[in-house]
């Protein structure tokens, strides 16, 4: 699990190829089997928050399922860019970890 502030401008990854998809004009591309997302961005439109890569196997798991429903609901199936879930960043970490301990999708 990768955990980054989206406004600090971090390196991608070891071995991660790099292609434009940042909004502050740096490159980066998630590794195979990963979704980047924002988590801790505010509703006013503030993209400020930490970017997380989500292993694929995980979005199963019935914890990120509702909150991937909760950010669909709070802006819709059509976001561009980074996908931004509306939860806290420390309350995000610990459903990772939780359904990572669980062995990702049941």
């Amino acid at each position: 699990m990768v955990w980054r502030r989206k406004s600090c401008g971090a390196q991608p990854p070891a071995g991660a190829a790099a292609a434009p998809c940042r909004d502050d004009g740096e490159s980066y591309k998630a590794p195979k089997g990963h979704v980047p997302m924002v988590v801790g961005c505010c509703d006013d439109g503030d993209d400020v928050g930490e970017r997380v890569l989500v292993p694929v196997r995980l979005l199963g798991d019935p914890c990120i399922t509702e909150l991937l429903d909760m950010a669909a609901q709070s802006y819709g199936y059509g976001q561009p860019g980074v996908l931004r879930v509306p939860c806290d960043a420390g309350h995000f970490r610990r459903v990772i970890e939780c359904a990572l301990r669980r062995g990702g999708c049941r």
